[in-house]
């Protein structure tokens, strides 16, 4: 039974085996995906923020934003293994959290587990445990990095 629920949870779908043009989330899939001229090259299970629905609005609400963005920088000395930074908040987000007198928040990455929880690997794919981030498996994470570059767009989607 474990066996059979590891395969369920761990198997990531395709894997990329060149560069991606863009990374398409949706978020009621727990999917990320991978995409060269539009068709899928790869597909990985993630998680997302502890309250999972719906667009981030402020710093603390535990939500993965959703919307248009950008990749903008890897960063290999993270406090998770390997972290890609998502352009959040843009303009219209900055727009939308003055007028609500809100912060809207930032640091929102595509990352691996925290570092010293790699065992816990295949249990935080069971749960939504970021603070708003996109999390992957280490190795996931490894075949994610190594397909996108800085710059890459990304969308979000419900």
């Amino acid at each position: 039974m474990l066996l059979v629920l590891m395969f369920l949870f761990s198997a990531p779908g395709l894997y990329a085996a060149e560069k991606a043009d863009m990374v398409r989330v949706v978020k009621s899939e727990n999917r990320l995906y991978l995409l060269k001229e539009d068709e899928v090259i790869a597909s990985y299970r993630v998680k997302f923020g502890a309250n999972p629905k719906g667009h981030k609005e402020q710093q603390g609400d535990e939500r993965t934003p959703e919307g248009s963005y950008f990749l903008t920088y890897k960063n290999s000395n993270s406090d998770f293994y390997r972290s890609i930074h998502i352009s959040y908040p843009n303009a219209l987000d900055q727009e939308n959290a003055r007028a609500e007198g809100v912060d809207p928040g930032g640091d929102i990455m595509i990352h691996g587990q925290a570092n010293g929880w790699e065992w816990a690997g295949f249990f935080t794919q069971l749960v939504n445990w970021t603070d708003g981030c996109i999390a992957l498996t280490n190795a996931n994470m490894d075949e994610v990095w190594n397909a996108i570059d800085p710059g890459t767009p990304i969308e979000i989607l419900p």
